[in-house]
């Protein structure tokens, strides 16, 4: 059960993208872009000047989200300070997309060095979240009260009495949590120790929260041209249900899908050419111009922050190097993941951006080849990319390596047609942006993880007959306009039986990508004497009496110059300390454990680790609590950790592993100090 409650989320958001690009396609069937065209220059002035006001008002309200967190937190921090880490927060999540990870990362560089411990930035990263959620169930419910038809698709389909069940229990929730916030203070679920905020808190996160989406949905609705039947409310309940559909999809800006639910729930009342000019509006005020800001302030701060030790570095190096050596890893693999799995669908959507392909600059003998490829290879890239996006978040260097082999072959179809010159420079762009980085994609793939396994084998018989297929149904699909893969699939005027072939050819070949490009299964060495040797040769006597440590295993790096010894404690895979041996290899051992830790259905730890990879072990979401140096806990530290080099912490999930590790805690410090 933990492994498919692992994967809904990925299922939920492929079936929210292909459902997302029916409702496009459906919609975009006879829509030109001059359309779109005339409708931007319909929006009047004064309703742009409203809607970038109300852009303003809502980044404002969010500042209160982090700052009312710090609070809650334990570790007030001046309202300066916590605007600008959620400006910069907000303004990276929206647009990358898993903003439980891009989020959390911004803040985690922030708040460190204001002095904040990471239990403290994850009371933190946690409090703005449930405060955003806590602001939809409020107007979440009082649409399904007073407007339920409102909800795009569910509203015509589920009887009014669900709807409204619906809505009391969205309202349950939130009072539910103001009373226990009131009566109960902490608690306990499932062995987590939970302290709630308190009754004020929790009735100014409500109340914040709730302003905050309303806003947020007002940006839009200034946009549109009056309709109808269209108030306020009922818009309301068509952007609450359509931002919902976006974050759970977990997609850069929830791109396609929230597009696709507001046209879904926007077309009772009036045609797509004004949903999509507000959309572009929208998007350039929320998503784009705020992206721009946030990252332009962001990497000011960063050189700020490192400045002696930048300048050397940029005496030292130039280039990509440099840009790979200065960047976060998180960060660029987040970046990477975000903008290869955004051009994957921009080429899905080729054919509806550019339904009619100019090729009137191009030699005739090319312009015949780049008519027959049309938007139909283009669409396979731009699917195969957003499989790389998913290896790439797994930090996969086979999918690093693809990703920029279909972004390159993308921008080659693309710079073939002229009105998609645009495509092929983003294309290009990303390439330049994913390149530099190939030192943060460090897991092997499970092609190149050993030997050919049989899954392997089949995987690449499946992917050569399904592009054998795919290339052989090519031929019977010029009658569609459109002649992306998915247009054929959903096309009346192919043949079934193509339609069929094109479908399950698609569907296995990325399944087989998957296959393949998925992180290789983890090997441990066992504990023996010829393993403690190989340790000790690599720098273990350094950090730790290796011959002391009755070990169960050690997992070594991806190039195997690093290693770890961990112990099976329970619920938990224990590391011993930090990875020893080289420090371009140390990374890739934490990441390895934490994946062998999964394959056995464990959580992972690190014990006595020192202040130096503490950024790696936050990336693996895990926190760390400080030890004092008799080996207990310390959960208040008023200085900032990284100042100390000497500390050692016990790296964790808390507080759900410190249930199973804190009684055990004394044998470890016994087997480690050799008393």
């Amino acid at each position: 059960m933990k492994g498919i409650f692992r994967h809904l989320p990925a299922v939920l958001g492929v079936a929210l993208l292909v459902g997302a690009i029916y409702v496009v396609q459906h919609e975009f069937r006879h829509l030109k872009l001059k359309d779109i065209g005339d409708s931007l220059r319909a929006i009047p002035a004064l309703a742009l000047g409203f809607s970038f006001v109300w852009t303003i008002l809502s980044y404002f309200f969010l500042t209160f989200y982090d700052r009312l967190g710090t609070i809650y937190a334990g570790h007030k921090v001046s309202y300066g300070r916590v605007a600008f880490a959620s400006f910069c927060a907000y303004a990276l999540s929206h647009n990358l997309g898993f903003a439980a990870v891009s989020g959390a990362a911004v803040r985690y560089r922030l708040y460190a060095h204001w002095g904040l411990t990471p239990l403290q930035i994850g009371k933190t990263i946690a409090f703005c979240s449930l405060t955003f959620g806590l602001g939809g169930m409020v107007l979440g419910g009082i649409v399904l009260f007073v407007e339920p038809t409102s909800v795009p698709f569910l509203g015509q389909h589920i009887p009014t009495v669900g709807l409204y069940a619906a809505g009391a229990l969205l309202w349950a929730i939130v009072i539910g949590y103001v009373s226990l916030a009131t009566v109960l203070g902490n608690f306990k679920v499932f062995g987590h120790e939970i302290a709630l905020p308190g009754f004020r808190m929790a009735l100014l996160q409500v109340a914040l929260a709730t302003v905050d989406v309303a806003t947020t949905a007002t940006i839009f609705y200034a946009l549109l041209p009056s309709a109808p039947g269209l108030t306020w409310l009922m818009f309301l309940g068509v952007y609450v249900a359509s931002y919902s559909a976006g974050l759970a999809a977990n997609l850069p800006g929830g791109i396609g899908v929230f597009d696709a639910a507001m046209l879904l729930g926007l077309a009772p009342y009036m045609d797509a050419p004004p949903v999509v000019g507000a959309i572009v509006i929208f998007r350039l005020y929320y998503y784009i111009i705020p992206l721009f800001l946030a990252g332009s302030m962001f990497a000011g701060n960063e050189i700020l922050l490192r400045g002696g030790g930048l300048l050397q570095r940029i005496s030292r190096m130039s280039g990509p190097q440099a840009i790979s050596k200065w960047s976060e890893p998180d960060f660029a693999v987040t970046a990477a993941t975000g903008a290869v799995g955004l051009c994957g669908m921009v080429l899905l959507l080729l054919g509806v951006l550019a339904p009619v392909p100019d090729f009137a600059w191009l030699d005739s003998e090319y312009a015949e080849l780049a008519m027959r490829a049309g938007a139909y290879i283009p669409s396979l890239i731009g699917a195969g990319l957003v499989v790389m996006a998913i290896g790439l978040s797994h930090r996969v260097n086979l999918a690093w390596g693809l990703a920029i082999l279909l972004l390159i072959s993308g921008a080659a179809f693309t710079a073939t047609q002229d009105n998609l010159l645009w495509v092929s420079a983003v294309l290009i762009l990303t390439v330049m942006l994913v390149a530099p980085f190939r030192a943060h994609f460090y897991r092997h793939a499970s092609l190149l993880s050993g030997p050919l396994e049989p899954a392997s084998a089949v995987s690449l018989l499946v992917l050569a007959a399904s592009l054998i297929g795919l290339a052989t149904t090519r031929q019977h699909v010029h009658a569609v306009t459109n002649d992306a893969w998915w247009a054929i699939v959903m096309s009346p005027a192919v043949p079934p039986p193509v339609r069929f072939t094109v479908a399950t050819a698609v569907i296995l070949a990325l399944t087989a990508i998957w296959w393949l490009v998925r992180p290789g299964r983890v090997r441990f060495l066992t504990w023996s004497d010829e393993t403690r040797r190989r340790l000790v040769a690599i720098g273990g006597a350094d950090g730790y009496n290796a011959a002391a440590i009755p070990a169960d295993g050690v997992v070594m790096g991806e190039a195997q110059r690093a290693g770890i010894p961990f112990r099976r404690v329970g619920p938990v895979l224990l590391g011993l300390g930090d990875p020893v041996g080289q420090d371009t290899d140390r990374v890739s051992a934490i990441w390895r454990l934490r994946d062998l830790a999964r394959q056995e259905g464990l959580d992972p730890a690190f014990w006595r680790t020192g202040a130096g990879l503490l950024k790696v072990y936050g990336d693996i979401g895990l926190t760390a609590l400080p030890l004092a140096t008799d080996g207990s806990l310390m959960l208040t530290v008023e200085e900032p950790m990284e100042d100390d080099p000497k500390r050692q912490f016990l790296v964790c999930r808390a507080e759900r592993d410190l249930v199973a590790l804190v009684p055990l805690l004394p044998q470890v410090v016994e087997i480690d100090t050799g008393v």
